[in-house]
This record gives C-alpha cells, sequence and structure tokens, in this order.
C-alpha cells in the first residue's frame, strides 16, 4: 500500500523467490511511473515596478503555470539588471546559481517595451536569445505579451531539443539559429512608431531679393513602414520678409501647406537620416507701399508647390525626437515683385527652407 510517507509491501505466505520478483517488478513501475523533473523558467521582476509592469510579470507566470513550466521569480539587481553593459554576464551568472531552463525578463522602465527570452542549450551552454514587443495600444496587451512569450518559450525548447536529438544522431546539421549581437540585446526595444506630431520653426529664404523669414510649422507623420513615412506639413503666421528700393517697399508674407513621403534611411538606430518629396499649396500675400506720386498694391497670390527635402532626425528617448533639414520649394506661378516697370524681387523661384521641429510618436 502507498501512504504519505513512503510504499508498504505485504506478502501472506509468499516464498522467497516470489518475494524478490514481486518487489522489483513494484519498484521498476515505481520509478518509471514517476514525473521527470519539471524545465524551471526564472521571471525577472524589474526593480519598483508599475502596475502595468506588476500585472505582465503576474501574467507570464500564470501562463508558465498553465502549461506545466515551474516559474521562479527573481529580482532585477539594483544597478539596472538588464539596461547595463554586465546584463549578460548578470543573466548568466543567475541561471547558473539557480540551475533555470530558461530566463523570461521585462524590459521596460514605467511600462513595458519588450519580454526578452533567454533559453538555455545545456548541451553546447549557448543562449538563444530572442524579443517579443509589446503592444500597448491592443486589447489585454499585457496578457498578450505573455501568451506570445510562451509560444516563443515553448518554440524554443523544441528546437534545443531536435538539435540534440540531431547530434546525437549524426545526422544533417542544424542551420545555426540567428541569435542578437550582445549590443543589440542591451538596448531596449523601441515601442512601436505609428502616429507621430512635430512642431517647430521653418527660416525661409528667396534667391533673388526677398530676404528671410520665420515661419511656426507643424509636421503629422504616419509610419507606414519603419523606413517609410507619409507626412503632412503646415506652415505660416511668421514674419514678414521685406524688399525695400528707393522708389518704395513692399512686405511678402508667406503659408503652404504640404503632403508627402519620406525615406528613411537606417530606421532602427538612433540617427535617422532622410530624404522626403512633398506637394502642396503655397499662399503669398505682398502689400506694396511706393513714394509718391507712385501708389502701392496689395497682392495675394496662389501658387502649386514642390518641396524637396533632405536631413537627419536624432532619437532624444522612447518617444521624442528631433529633427533637422534642408528643404528646396519651387512654385508655380511664382511672385515676381515689380516697382514701376522693373522686377525687383522674384519669390519661390527657389526657395531656400531650414526646418527644426521636436515631435513625439503618440
Amino acid at each position: 500500500m502507498v501512504n504519505g510517507r513512503g510504499l508498504c509491501l505485504a506478502f501472506p505466505n509468499w516464498p522467497p523467490v516470489h518475494r524478490l520478483r514481486t518487489t522489483i517488478l513494484c519498484l521498476i513501475l515505481l520509478f518509471w511511473a514517476s514525473p521527470a523533473r519539471a524545465v524551471t523558467v526564472a521571471i525577472v521582476r524589474p526593480l519598483n515596478a508599475s502596475a502595468v509592469m506588476t500585472e505582465t510579470v503576474a501574467r507570464l507566470h500564470g501562463e508558465l503555470l498553465s502549461v506545466g513550466l515551474e516559474p521562479e521569480i527573481i529580482d532585477s539587481p539594483a544597478d539596472g539588471g538588464l539596461g547595463t553593459t554586465d546584463s549578460r554576464g548578470w543573466l548568466e551568472a543567475s541561471a547558473a546559481e539557480r540551475g533555470v531552463d530558461a530566463v523570461v525578463a521585462v524590459v521596460g522602465d514605467a511600462a513595458p517595451v519588450a519580454v526578452e527570452v533567454w533559453v538555455i542549450d545545456k548541451a553546447t551552454r549557448r543562449y538563444e536569445i530572442l524579443r517579443v514587443p509589446f503592444e500597448p495600444n491592443t486589447e489585454s496587451a499585457a496578457a498578450r505579451l505573455a501568451i506570445r512569450a510562451i509560444e516563443v518559450l515553448r518554440s524554443s525548447f523544441l528546437e534545443i531539443d531536435l538539435a540534440a536529438s540531431e547530434r546525437r544522431s549524426e545526422s544533417i546539421a542544424k542551420p545555426p539559429t540567428a541569435s542578437l549581437p550582445l549590443g543589440e540585446v542591451n538596448q531596449p526595444a523601441s515601442r512601436p512608431e505609428r502616429f507621430g506630431l512635430e512642431v517647430g520653426v521653418a527660416a525661409v529664404t528667396s534667391l533673388d531679393g526677398v530676404g528671410p523669414a520665420i515661419l511656426p510649422i507643424a509636421r503629422f507623420d504616419w509610419a507606414v513602414r519603419s523606413w517609410l513615412v507619409l507626412q503632412a506639413a503646415l506652415a505660416g503666421l511668421g514674419t514678414r520678409a521685406t524688399v525695400a528700393t528707393t522708389a518704395g517697399n513692399a512686405r511678402v508674407a508667406q503659408e503652404y501647406g504640404v503632403l508627402g513621403g519620406c525615406y528613411r534611411f537606417r530606421s532602427e538606430r538612433r540617427v535617422r537620416p532622410f530624404i522626403a518629396l512633398s506637394a502642396g499649396l503655397l499662399r503669398t500675400s505682398v502689400e506694396g507701399q511706393a513714394e509718391l506720386p507712385n501708389q502701392g498694391h496689395s497682392v495675394d497670390q496662389w501658387s502649386f508647390l514642390m518641396d524637396g527635402s533632405f536631413g537627419t532626425g536624432l532619437r532624444l528617448g522612447d518617444r521624442f525626437y528631433l529633427t533637422i533639414a534642408a528643404h528646396v520649394q519651387m512654385a508655380e506661378p511664382y511672385v515676381a515683385i515689380h516697382f514701376v516697370d522693373a522686377v525687383v524681387a522674384t519669390s519661390a523661384r527657389p526657395n531656400l527652407l531650414l526646418t527644426l521641429t521636436v515631435g513625439a510618436w503618440l
């Protein structure tokens, strides 16, 4: 019989040989039915975790239990853990000390930005490192992130088991699994960029007599891909350029709106050069003041506008960025400023602009 402390066998009046055989058979069945050692997974809990981070850790713990794995929660070190250059050494030391088979770490400060999965191949002592990004705009984002992380973890265990079987059978070697370089692992994954808003100033001048002016500018961004961004920009209500002659002077105001696209190079880097092309409308207002006996006039002109630009964006943090760009604008029809019968200046044939904006991804 089996009780809470062990196994007790009773053999009423059996010959010694039968008792021995029966005892050996029972022991074989007992050890064969014993469960194998559970796979242990360590969950790294960030220090001073917010409510969202705590929920994500709890979801990971529950999902690991639901698939038959044995979770163990460990606290991130006080020096930052995954955010420092010693993160790989700290994780390897923690995994070796606790004898775990994998490590699941929540990456982020106030809110999770990703979950990193470190799966240990104990035969080769290599780490397979995968990252699952956080999607904050999806329904039940924390639960979805936990489920996806567990799916990645289970598939990694399966790949390691298959690789071990292939090594034992000396069959065709498995292609090397791509892993992230340590420098990229230590960099927190940025949250998905979808919609952006930029505000700043534009300095505009003509190459033919219309002096510089400063215009406030607002730009709206929509990231169709990481390297392709659709943009809409509005500028106006700024200072007026002045054109002065002995016969009088003219004040020139410009406003424009354009819609176009931007191609970003090295879209995953901190510094991202880009080129852009846009088209839209330009409104030029000229207010003339003439010396007697001449008479000044005020004119408004709407023109079709083409805008080409190149520049660079600098990521300031997880959400904010700074953009500086040089533009060339051509308008048709362009504006010509006359004093008496002479053309003294033209605008947007072409115009040169320098824009500086600060933006945030929403």
